[in-house]
């Protein structure tokens, strides 16, 4: 048909006559003949009928037939977009995968937000897993980092109002915000009998991906928080930095990187992997696999070992898993998250899309990390102290009280050289004394109760803690410093 319709008769430009009485005759004559045809092929020819016009998606005649009947006879009246995307949702959720999902207009500006640009929000990474609302990872330096979010948290609820059977683009939405502005989240989380009540206020949370420190002895320590379309540039000019402050040996921390952009993993990893080895495997349901090498242009000269933990995923698993496969790079930290599958998004001309789940990712040997992990070559945990839970400023700890946000403030005052007795829970006179001397110390208002700038205080002593005893990174550092004086 197209060459058909590309040819030009040989004399376009020319009018053909026809007379009159033969031309309507002759529309008659086509009329008569294509009424007869239909006829008899009605009346004998169901089956070349239905052969010439096959219903592709007769599985479709219940979803047409419910839709029809709603449309019409359910008692109000119902907005017609509003089913489709429900029946759309409806789908993908039923492939029982929390990485599918549909996404209305907002919801798919947010997710293309999230990847490309700013956004305001808490900043943490989430998924929809059996029903509930499931933290992977908070971005650094975020609100939601600051406030003591953990991976694996499950979030109960966002306002007071139930987050259960929602799906975790629909979960965002809840939880996005303007700048400024306060959400409250329960949490659940493992070990901790009660739920965790967390007041967040809203910020603008940059997409920016990368940060580069020099520590001792020419280590540096290159943390990479997410993987979005400018990730490998911020590395790149990261290590280019790092490079003119005489690096010898590179810390590459992905730990709490929730994952993103396949291409991007595939470049940062393919900067450490000598040219022509494997990076991964990419896996469709047939089995058919394609095999992404390094196309290493200027392989790293210096020793590098990578951290991870258990908010690694996704792509930061990815760029783990080859380069400790591929380039013997050892891992140090703990098991990673266990992300092993890859998502595309279908975009709709309304504004909306979905993602879903196309393929699996193998390690270059072949390996399927999913649910599973990446364990490290040197298992090394934080102190038990970087694990404390959150306590909100907001809410006033005092004499006589008894809960886990008690109990966790006991813990942070011992570990702030204040010794608050027995840590039960329990808000008793030892437990006054002790804040009264930490609010001495730190030339806050002597109140004994623990409450607005004592709460954000005690806390900040804490992360300076985690920071200053970073066992991952000392280890790290010892590795690395061995590697650099042989």
């Amino acid at each position: 048909m197209e060459e058909e319709n590309q040819k030009q008769p040989k004399e376009a430009g020319k009018f053909i006559k026809i007379k009159k009485f033969t031309f309507i005759m002759g529309i008659f004559l086509v009329i008569f003949l294509t009424a007869g045809i239909t006829t008899i092929a009605l009346t004998f020819g169901d089956e070349k009928v239905e052969s010439l016009a096959p219903d592709k998606h007769a599985e479709f005649e219940k979803l047409y037939s419910t839709y029809d009947k709603i449309k019409d006879d359910y008692y109000e009246e119902v907005d017609e977009e509003k089913l489709v995307d429900g029946a759309i949702n409806g789908m993908i959720k039923s492939l029982d995968d929390p990485y599918s999902a549909y996404m209305d207009k907002k919801e798919a500006s947010s997710f293309h937000e999230s990847i490309s640009s700013s956004f305001e929000g808490i900043g943490a990474e989430i998924q929809e897993q059996d029903g509930q609302i499931m933290v992977v990872s908070p971005i650094k330096g975020s609100p939601a980092e600051k406030a003591g979010v953990k991976p694996n948290d499950i979030i109960l609820s966002v306002d007071g109002k139930s987050v259960e059977g929602l799906s975790s683009s629909e979960a965002v939405l809840k939880i996005r915000g303007e700048k400024g502005t306060k959400v409250d989240l329960s949490i659940s989380r493992a070990g901790e009998s009660e739920p965790i009540e967390l007041t967040i206020k809203r910020d603008t949370i940059p997409i920016e991906t990368v940060y580069a420190e020099m520590l001792d002895d020419g280590v540096a320590k290159i943390q990479v928080t997410s993987f979005s379309e400018h990730t490998v540039q911020e590395l790149k000019t990261a290590l280019e930095e790092m490079s003119k402050k005489d690096m010898k040996g590179l810390v590459l921390d992905l730990r709490g990187n929730p994952g993103g952009l396949l291409d991007q993993a595939i470049e940062m990893a393919s900067l450490f992997i000598p040219n022509g080895k494997v990076v991964l495997q990419v896996e469709d349901r047939s089995g058919k696999k394609d095999v992404y090498k390094s196309e290493n242009d200027g392989e790293l000269k210096i020793p590098v070992v990578v951290l991870i933990d258990d908010g690694s995923a996704s792509a930061s698993e990815i760029v783990a898993a080859a380069v400790s496969e591929s380039a013997d790079i050892p891992l140090i930290g703990v098991k990673s998250f266990g992300k092993g599958t890859v998502q595309t998004a279908q975009d709709f001309e309304d504004g909306s899309n979905f993602k879903y789940t196309a393929a699996k990712w193998l390690t270059p040997e072949g390996n399927w990390i999913h649910k599973k992990g990446i364990k490290p070559d040197i298992n090394v945990k934080l102190p038990d102290y970087a694990s404390l839970p959150y306590i909100s400023p907001d809410k006033e700890l005092k004499a006589s009280d008894s809960s886990s946000e008690v109990k966790a403030a006991e813990e942070m005052l011992k570990e702030a050289g204040h010794d608050p007795g027995k840590i039960d829970g329990f808000f008793d006179e030892a437990t006054k004394n002790a804040v009264t001397a930490f609010q001495r110390e730190q030339k806050i208002k002597e109140t004994g109760t623990i409450k607005d700038d004592t709460t954000v205080k005690l806390m900040q002593v804490i992360r300076e803690k985690i920071l200053k005893n970073d066992t991952q990174v000392k280890k790290a550092v010892e590795v690395l410093k061995k590697e650099i004086n042989k």
